[in-house]
């Protein structure tokens, strides 16, 4: 019943699993799995799963997601299809699964300017709006105006001074049903020599400083106020610790990678220890930044 109504409204497949979704590969086996065609499939979808009380989890690229090992018996909807984008001005329209590395592209080549700073993030609109993501001292709250959220059925607009806008947080994680589809984001005239080269040399520190060569989830814990959650995962000596395949990488200690076959299962362990320990040693309780589903 559920393939069958599912297969009208998207693209589905029965044999995915979290390892394929998300950038730190690891993660159980999925039950169902929908792309959504558009706004009124993804409106039909969830009003189905709701009646029959059927779980499920809508993600975008799966680049700040932490999934366990058990099979997940929902359905995973992926907004892969949302992905049309409009500029007028300097005013762009952008649904929810567009890859913010590619909308840096387009904002490029429009001689815009404002997304610098995610251009290394391998998120789509959709995260960054919900973990409020950045770098170097910004954050999408920076660039964004308005955002299209589907809410009981319906689509409405949340202007920025409803999104409580914080350090790594949004509205949207008090109400995880409520889904973000698309946003106006209002960038700068820039130039784009001057824009590309500050992007390219952020790009060259990226690869200096982070582990982009392996398998992870970006950083794991926010920076507590006032200081660094690397210094203190050095200063705790977890620099290169490890549980079975997964490790906290030697060349950026807030960053936990998969080296192999790693599981979410020990992520979260070390992840645990490494906050007890911080607490223990500095009276400070690390937020981990990352989310966590199926547990």
């Amino acid at each position: 019943m559920i393939e069958e109504y599912l297969k009208i409204h998207g693209d589905y497949r029965n044999d995915k699993s979290f390892k394929e979704l998300t950038t730190i590969k690891m993660g159980g086996e999925i039950a169902h799995y929908i792309e959504p065609y558009n706004i009124e499939d993804l409106k039909q979808i969830i009003s189905f799963l709701k009646v029959n009380c059927i779980p499920f989890k809508v993600i975008g690229n799966g680049s700040n997601l932490i999934c366990g090992s058990s099979r997940f018996e929902g359905v995973v909807i992926c907004l892969k299809h949302f992905d049309n984008y409009e500029i007028n001005n300097n005013i762009i329209y952008v649904e929810a699964g567009v890859m913010v590395p590619y909308l840096v592209q387009v904002m490029l080549k429009n001689n815009l300017k404002g997304l610098e700073f995610a251009s290394g993030i391998p998120g789509t609109i959709g995260g960054l709006i919900y973990m409020n993501a950045g770098a170097y001292k910004q954050d999408m709250s920076s660039v964004v105006k308005e955002v299209l959220v589907l809410k009981d059925d319906e689509v409405v607009r949340m202007n920025i001074d409803e999104l409580k806008f914080a350090y790594r947080y949004s509205i949207f994680q008090e109400h995880p049903r409520w889904l973000i589809i698309a946003a106006y984001l209002k960038l700068e005239a820039g130039d784009p020599i001057k824009t590309k080269a500050l992007i390219e040399d952020r790009a060259m520190r990226r690869r200096q400083s982070q582990p982009i060569d392996k398998p992870s989830a970006g950083s794991c814990f926010r920076n507590p106020e006032g200081d660094f959650a690397w210094k203190l995962i050095d200063g705790i000596g977890y620099r290169g610790m490890r549980i079975n395949d997964v490790e906290v990488s030697n060349k950026h200690s807030n960053f936990i990678i998969n080296t192999s076959n790693g599981c979410g299962e020990d992520y979260l362990k070390l992840a645990l220890d490494i906050q007890e320990k911080v607490n223990a040693k500095y009276g400070i309780k690390l937020v981990m930044e990352v989310e966590k589903f199926n547990c």
